[in-house]
């Protein structure tokens, strides 16, 4: 596959994916362009055993927490708290405009790897053993911590409905 074909395929993906990290469209479509002149420059290395999207979320996802070192922006360590069960829907709240604004301003402010699990899930829809591939861990482990993620967005969308 030449670069040509894998910018074409998998542009919006990668892009997808950068904005549910940056919260930002500017900012993501930057990014984009920047992981995809690094795959330009990396294509031989690349052996084929693995997804090749995986691949390219790996060097945006690295791209991406290399802009955040630049800019003295880090991502908070630790576990979540408790939250209380919401009501599904998450899905279908990204598909109203207002709604999505408010759930891509949380993800913004949401810790690792919560938020990379959930963009990589929603927006890059990759399978949860394609995500436990790459952090290396277990797609039972992905599972969870997506699922975390999706509570934590629910309990702050409830939250900003009550206001």
């Amino acid at each position: 596959m030449d670069i040509e074909q894998i910018y074409e395929q998998y542009f919006r993906d990668v892009y997808l994916y950068l904005r549910g990290l940056s919260a930002d469209a500017g900012t993501a479509e930057e990014l984009a362009q920047e992981t995809f002149m690094k795959v330009m420059k990396s294509l031989d290395s690349f052996d084929g055993s693995k997804d090749i999207r995986a691949w390219l979320f790996v060097i945006a996802r690295n791209t991406y927490y290399r802009v955040c070192r630049r800019r003295h922006v880090y991502a908070e360590d630790g576990q979540p708290e408790e939250m209380p069960d919401g009501r599904p829907g998450i899905i279908e709240q990204l598909a109203d405009g207002e709604s999505a604004f408010l759930i891509h301003q949380f993800l913004h402010e949401m810790r690792e790897p919560y938020k990379e699990v959930f963009s990589l899930r929603v927006f890059g829809e990759l399978s949860f053993e394609k995500i436990g591939e790459l952090f290396g861990k277990s797609s039972g482990w992905a599972r969870v911590t997506f699922y975390r993620a999706k509570k934590m967005i629910q309990t702050y969308m409830e939250e900003m409905n009550q206001k």
